[in-house]
């Protein structure tokens, strides 16, 4: 489990990014990671340890541009200690590219043989998540035949990501001058929201795990990115969606539902705090049913998510 944000507004990012990873600070405590873009050129800034300790003051006047993305990091691939594996993840062939994400591909190992045999690619964690950027890159690379690249090849790409990779995958990334991009797998089990904030100086976009990054930061929910469904906002803010998977099936992780989640969120339009309360309810009908002359003194909330 982690939390990921992309944001492309019409004035630097860097504390929007912030704040919205402070928000998303419960979905990963062990690292946290931003990179925002300016002018073609990447900066980013990640370590171990929350939020507010990975960024000083330093650090964010580096975090220059309109639009970035930002991780919180869960472990639950690779190593938990290791500094390294914070994200987001850079490559720079081809075309500059970084990525954060939040899931687990269970195929990853099959992924780092086939990335070293036949892509020519070296990965050098133990993350998934460096997998995922470097099948992305291998796909973006064979879309676009070395020519220009274009909306329909990032779409072709993520197709062939979708082809190649099996598990669970919410993304965002950023390609070096044409924009930003995220993308969940066709069963849609890492929830990842659209939001939209209209400027007098054009319109911003943020995606995120969660719909109270959207709430904190002052951007109107839109819609869920749909299993399979791939959403892009370039350079010019011209947003682009397109489903890039051959067949989806909708299979949400309950375990957000039930635990990892904010309960004042909203995933697949499903309130996550009315949907504890309705479990509550149907155990308690549950347990009058089937412990009729048993007399409970005391419920206790394990884990303290299923406290209301």
């Amino acid at each position: 489990m982690c939390g990921i944000l992309g944001v492309v507004a019409t004035s630097p990012v860097n504390q929007l990014l912030y704040d919205g990873l402070q928000v998303l600070q419960h979905r990963g405590q062990d690292a946290a990671g931003i990179a925002t873009s300016e002018g073609g050129r990447f900066h980013m800034h990640k370590g171990s340890g929350l939020v507010r300790d990975v960024f000083r003051t330093r650090n964010m006047r580096n975090l220059t541009g309109n639009w970035g993305i930002g991780h919180v990091r869960y472990p639950t691939a690779g190593s938990a200690y290791n500094a390294a594996e914070a994200q987001p993840f850079y490559v720079n062939s081809p075309f500059g590219l970084l990525l954060a994400h939040n899931g687990n591909l269970t195929n990853a190992d099959e992924l780092k043989r086939e990335m070293y045999l036949s892509d020519l690619r070296h990965i050098n964690t133990s993350s998934d998540s460096e997998v995922l950027l470097n099948v992305l890159a291998h796909e973006l690379q064979a879309a676009s035949k070395g020519l220009k690249l274009d909306e329909d090849a990032i779409f072709t790409a993520v197709a062939g990501v979708h082809r190649r990779c099996r598990g669970a995958y919410a993304v965002v990334a950023m390609i070096a001058g044409y924009g930003l991009l995220a993308f969940r797998d066709p069963y849609g089990i890492r929830p990842l929201v659209i939001g939209r904030n209209d400027t007098a100086a054009g319109s911003e976009w943020l995606v995120a795990s969660e719909s109270v990054a959207l709430d904190v930061l002052g951007f109107r929910l839109l819609r869920d990115v749909a299993p399979g469904e791939a959403v892009l906002v370039d350079i010019e803010g011209r947003f682009h969606s397109r489903q890039c998977a051959a067949k989806t099936v909708h299979a949400p992780c309950m375990f957000e539902f039930v635990y990892l989640a904010r309960p004042d969120s909203i995933i697949d339009g499903v309130s996550v705090y009315e949907s504890r309360m309705k479990m509550g309810e149907f155990l308690a009908d549950k347990m009058k049913r089937t412990m009729p002359k048993v007399h409970i003194d005391v419920v206790i909330p394990i884990p303290d998510s299923s406290r209301p």
